[in-house]
């Protein structure tokens, strides 16, 4: 008997040794939510998007025209409008991109028959008939609910262009812009807020030098007054800071100037010139594809130091008005349009760039994704009188819950996904608390392979019994939602989780999204 028993404390122990690294592992993974301590706001406008006319975003993804079969309200697909409406678009930027700097806003109003035509020499070289311009981008804006976020053009325009432009859409008052507006149909100003002085104004806007743009900025700004605007400068390059340091030092005398700052940053698979399969990637393109999003919060922060030397007093929002996954366009489109499939690995990455931009809601008060619809990184993408939500869709629209909520602070601790020698932080997390109380917490694990245990300690609030559970991923990394076919990946009821004493643990699957509400 005591021979039994010393056996079986000896299998105990050697049970404990074995798996003890794993249990290690999991009891790593701990998080703090201090539920209490919340002061800053996620701007709803983090969850932004851009239309540009490149490919078919517009043309086709957008907008039919009034003739069009496919139905429409004024030009405008209806199913675009229905489903773009579930992910609750906050804003939306518009004409580009490098198109904005080619673009002169007068074509693009009155009677669309006189019109004249423009060659998008940027994007495929094609052909538009300007038949959707300021009135019918404003018109979208209305019909889906979300503000628009207009990009003036610098680089072949004039102070004079767009300080009309500002005037046609903003002004009450008798002038000959405002009874121009008249004539084209609209009574009352639409009143925009939001608009960028020039786009990339160091490359395909004008290839600037960082002290001319910030003296033609200015300059800009002066005549683009009209009805109180949120003047956005142009940023650099995402390594760029000395055109960030630039940029603030010379407004600095002139602060009524400058509302807003753009960020660029796109996550390329291995590099510019060698991007990769949107759907068809290895293991070793997945890891590549997290590490290089992870790159961008250390961007951020660096310029976010830069605009609190200048800005002390977080006057001024960075703008992170273009981001994204770009990989190679799928095989047979035109290079120039841009169009790419949609994967889970595009729902992971996705959730890591808005909980980072979540998690920096201090200084961060715009984020527009690339693109709405049929490019990059898009939210729908549509064939004919057909479209598809995205996994990228999916996670705009779990993540609606953060929409002008309370930042929660939170603290991570994590063991690594690791890959052939090289690591990285296994899970992303934010909190938010909304305006009824309700906790909701954002995890994503990017490990391709293996699921997480994660412990949180909900501090600071009293007990939570009510939850429920929100879960995106899907059998295989490339799958995708297809034309014709039952979605793979959407969001599902997630039930792995229990909640004690304010100590919510989590079993978190490979490759997922997750978000969880606690209520008391």
């Amino acid at each position: 008997m005591n021979l039994s028993k010393r056996a079986l404390s000896m299998v105990f122990i050697l049970s404990m040794i074995y798996f003890s690294p794993v249990f290690a592992q999991d009891k790593s993974n701990l998080i703090v939510v201090n539920t209490d301590l919340g002061k800053e706001t996620i701007s709803k406008n983090i969850y932004g998007h851009f239309a540009e006319h490149l490919g078919r975003c517009i043309y086709g993804g957008i907008y039919v025209g009034m003739d069009s079969d496919i139905p429409n309200t004024r030009g405008i697909r209806n199913d675009v409008i229905t489903a773009l409406k579930e992910i609750a678009p906050s804003v939306v930027r518009w004409p580009g991109g490098c198109f904005a700097d080619t673009y002169h806003w007068k074509d693009g109003i009155g009677p669309q028959s006189q019109r004249p035509s423009i060659v998008n020499t940027h994007w495929g070289g094609v052909t538009e008939d300007n038949s959707f311009g300021t009135h019918e981008f404003l018109d979208f804006c209305e019909l889906i609910g979300a503000e628009p976020y207009i990009c003036a053009n610098v680089g072949s325009g004039t102070v004079q262009e767009a300080a009309e432009w500002v005037e046609y859409v903003n002004s009450d008052v008798k002038s000959p812009m405002t009874e121009l507006r008249r004539k084209n149909g609209r009574e009352k100003p639409w009143n925009v807020k939001y608009w960028a002085v020039g786009n990339e104004s160091w490359g395909c806007g004008g290839n600037m030098t960082p002290d001319y743009y910030a003296d033609l900025f200015k300059r800009y700004s002066t005549f683009m007054g009209t009805g109180r605007p949120y003047r956005v400068a142009s940023g650099g390059t995402d390594p760029d800071f000395a055109w960030t340091e630039t940029v603030l030092k010379k407004t600095q005398k002139s602060p009524n100037l400058i509302q807003g700052y753009s960020f660029h940053y796109y996550t390329f698979c291995h590099g510019w010139n060698d991007k990769s399969s949107a759907t068809q990637f290895n293991e070793n393109d997945w890891f590549h594809t997290m590490k290089n999003t992870l790159i961008m919060e250390e961007r951020l922060e660096k310029h976010i130091a830069i605009m609190d030397e200048y800005d002390s007093k977080n006057r001024i929002g960075l703008i992170a008005d273009e981001w994204g996954n770009w990989f190679w366009v799928e095989p047979g489109t035109n290079p120039g349009f841009l169009y790419q499939q949609n994967t889970v690995r595009d729902a992971v990455t996705a959730a890591l760039y808005l909980n980072i931009f979540n998690n920096h809601a201090r200084r961060v008060k715009m984020a527009n994704i690339a693109q709405f619809v049929n490019v990059l990184q898009a939210m729908i993408l549509t064939k004919d009188d057909m479209i598809i939500k995205t996994p990228t869709f999916y996670v705009f629209k779990m993540y609606k819950i953060h929409h002008d909520a309370t930042l929660l602070p939170i603290n991570v601790t994590c063991d690594d996904y690791s890959y052939e020698g090289m690591t990285l932080p296994s899970i992303s997390a934010c909190a938010s608390k909304d305006k009824e109380g309700a906790i909701h917490i954002s995890l994503c694990n990017i490990d391709m392979n293996k699921g997480r245990s994660v412990e949180i300690d909900l501090r600071g609030t009293d007990k939570l019994s009510k939850s429920s559970g929100e879960l995106i991923t899907s059998a295989k990394e490339n799958d995708y939602n297809d034309f014709g076919q039952p979605e793979k990946v959407n969001i599902e009821k997630f039930s792995s989780f229990n909640v004690k004493n304010n100590i919510l643990k989590v079993n978190l699957p490979a490759k997922s999204v997750v978000t969880i509400e606690l209520k008391k």
